[in-house]
């Protein structure tokens, strides 16, 4: 019988070191593949073993119904402290989960403050109050401007439309914003436009549609020139969060602008853009619905604490009932 061949101790080592890294680099690939694959943005931005969560589920229409108009009720408070009262201009809608071809907004005249779920206005898409409180009249500009939008898309769950400072002053200009901030990229792209035609207070059913027209079908924000903003979202909570997004890219902006145009800056005057990858990676991570719903739960919190605080109570829908009148 040959004897066995002769592996030199070194030999045989370099071979165990060569498979087990070749085993440790597979398995971390497997693992990188795994993580990045499974991992939703609010898993990627949730350090540790707890991670925020988006929007909850209800077992009943009333449930969620309530929960909407909770947070649309607290929407408006937020929205008063951001000092985004303008007389009777602006409003928020959201629709309702039973009955998706209406929607719930608010009261004309009443300040943003002082709004409660309770206080809600049910709007069809014919425009015919259906349900909610009936003793102040909806504003008619907004029906028609998130009726519209509503019905042109049915992903659309919440619109929100203020003459907010900031967002006045930009639409003066007629152009889009651009990706100077980490924040602003949730708007890269198809994600925002502008309506570039100012046909005066919105009175008539075609200057809406063609608002929800230049939205278009993957619009998050549009600029309304000479009028103002709005946003929308799949929830009352992300439309919200991206309207606050959008004032604040618009003073952004108009900071910068004045800055670069006053030979601020000294690399030839020019303002600094985010690279396309750079803006895609944040678009694709804060730009997401869950992710944006859980970022607005800070102000929500705040609101509801606030509200405790001083007897008040925005959240009291859970205790109404709601009527409903289904019109064919």
């Amino acid at each position: 019988m040959s004897p066995p061949s002769a592996t030199s101790p070194s030999s045989t080592t370099n071979q165990v070191t060569t498979v087990l890294s070749q085993i440790k680099d597979s398995n971390n690939n497997k693992n990188e593949a795994s993580k990045t694959k499974k991992q939703t943005p609010l898993q990627q931005i949730s350090q540790g073993t707890v991670t925020l969560s988006g929007p909850p589920s209800h077992p009943t229409f009333a449930r969620e119904r309530q929960h909407r108009l909770n947070h649309m009720a607290a929407s408006f408070c937020h929205w008063s402290r951001e000092n985004y009262v303008f007389g009777f201009s602006g409003h928020i809608s959201v629709r309702d989960p039973e009955y998706p071809s209406s929607f719930w907004t608010n009261p004309l005249g009443v300040h943003f403050g002082l709004l409660k779920a309770s206080d809600m206005i049910l709007v069809n898409l014919r425009g015919q109050i259906v349900g909610g409180n009936r003793s102040r009249p909806a504003n008619t500009a907004g029906f028609l401007i998130h009726g519209a939008i509503h019905e042109a898309r049915p992903d659309v769950h919440a619109a929100c439309h203020a003459h907010s400072r900031y967002g006045r002053a930009f639409s003066a200009l007629g152009k889009r914003l651009d990706m100077i901030s980490q924040d602003v990229c949730k708007f890269l792209g198809e994600a925002h436009a502008v309506y570039e035609t100012y046909g005066g207070v919105v009175l008539v059913e075609e200057e809406g549609k063609h608002i929800a027209r230049a939205l278009g079908p993957k619009g998050k924000g549009v600029i309304l020139k000479n009028h103002g903003l709005l946003t929308v979202g799949g929830t009352v909570d992300e439309a919200a969060w991206l309207f606050d997004v959008m004032e604040g890219a618009c003073r952004d902006q108009l900071l910068v602008d004045a800055a670069v145009g006053g030979g601020y800056d000294e690399r030839e005057g020019k303002k600094m853009i985010i690279g396309e990858e750079e803006a895609r990676m944040n678009f694709e991570l804060e730009g997401d619905a869950d992710y944006c719903y859980a970022e607005f739960q800070v102000y929500y919190q705040f609101e509801m604490a606030m509200a405790r605080r001083d007897g008040l109570e925005f959240d009291d829908a859970e205790e109404m009932d709601v009527e409903i009148e289904v019109i064919e």
